[in-house]
């Protein structure tokens, strides 16, 4: 929710802000090759005229299992002012490079029949290869709410290992995710320093999909916290602060709902952010008065 670039690039420019944020989650700490990622994200409105614009990069770099990704995408949006808010029309055009840590595949300690280690379809050594990439969104936000769809991997990215040395294919295809979210400020009538932000992502790749719910509570426009649950099978537990104006430093425990939980210390994820307003009226000490004419 305080990263909506990463994954939707309508969102650049939001709130008119020029804003770096970064994010490093390790899922499923103490289990072998679990997967690690970080995200990392700059934008920055800027006008045109009497025109709103939003322009950014991101960069991911992403470990799970023997496969590891990175990816560099240039980002814009067009955003038109739109009753209480601005809509985003984003576009991602970057490149993905998609790898395979193939010399270290072990299959001799499995100990059945089904998994042969000579299957030609596994890559013998480490491969990678890179493709162009091109993601959409839209993003709409007012003061008090926000709404927005994206589709990632638009181009469906097509990565062939083949060297032709055995005669089967070695190719991994990224199919296209869907992200839609919401979420609303609602600031309490009585108690004005308090605000709760309930908020949801729906995740699918039109094979299988995923839910992401969670409240936040505000105090001060400062100190935050909050639960989560993601229908997959986990909850969240998140904490947040505003050290300075501008710079937020924020902490995720996730915890299994199912046997992960015996298995592992959970996930952790740890963000940092800052950003600043850019589109301010600069102040001026000039003045008129009739006094002086």
């Amino acid at each position: 929710m305080y990263m909506p670039t990463s994954y939707n690039p309508g969102a650049v420019g939001e709130g008119g802000l020029m804003k770096v944020a970064g994010v490093h989650r390790m899922q499923f700490v103490d289990i072998a090759n679990a997967p690690m990622s970080t995200w990392f994200t700059f934008c920055s409105p800027f006008v045109i005229g009497k025109t709103n614009h939003g322009a950014g990069v991101r960069f991911l770099n992403d470990r799970y299992g023997l496969f590891t990704t990175q990816s560099f995408y240039v980002q814009y949006a067009y955003r038109q002012k739109l009753g209480n808010g601005y809509l985003g029309i984003g576009l991602d055009l970057g490149f993905v490079n998609v790898g395979f840590k193939g010399d270290s595949i072990n299959l001799s300690k499995l100990g059945d029949d089904y998994h042969d280690a000579n299957d030609p379809v596994l890559p013998t050594g480490s491969k990678s290869g890179m493709k162009f990439d091109m993601s959409v969104g839209l993003y709409y936000s007012t003061v008090t709410w926000w709404v927005g769809a994206s589709y990632s991997h638009l181009t469906r990215p097509r990565v062939d290992w083949t060297d032709g040395t055995s005669s089967a294919q070695q190719v991994v295809t990224l199919a296209g995710t869907m992200y839609v979210v919401g979420g609303y400020h609602f600031r309490l009538k009585n108690y004005r320093e308090w605000m709760l932000t309930p908020s949801a992502m729906v995740m699918t790749d039109f094979s299988s999909w995923d839910v992401n719910l969670t409240l936040m509570c505000d105090y001060k426009d400062r100190y935050r916290w909050g639960l989560g649950y993601r229908i997959a099978g986990s909850v969240n537990i998140l904490l947040g602060i505003d050290v300075i104006s501008g710079l937020q430093i924020g902490y995720t425990c996730e915890l299994p709902t199912n046997k992960l939980l015996l298995e592992s210390y959970g996930s952790h994820e740890v963000y940092l952010a800052y950003g600043f307003d850019i589109l301010k009226p600069k102040r001026t000490n000039k003045y008129k008065s009739v006094r002086y004419l």
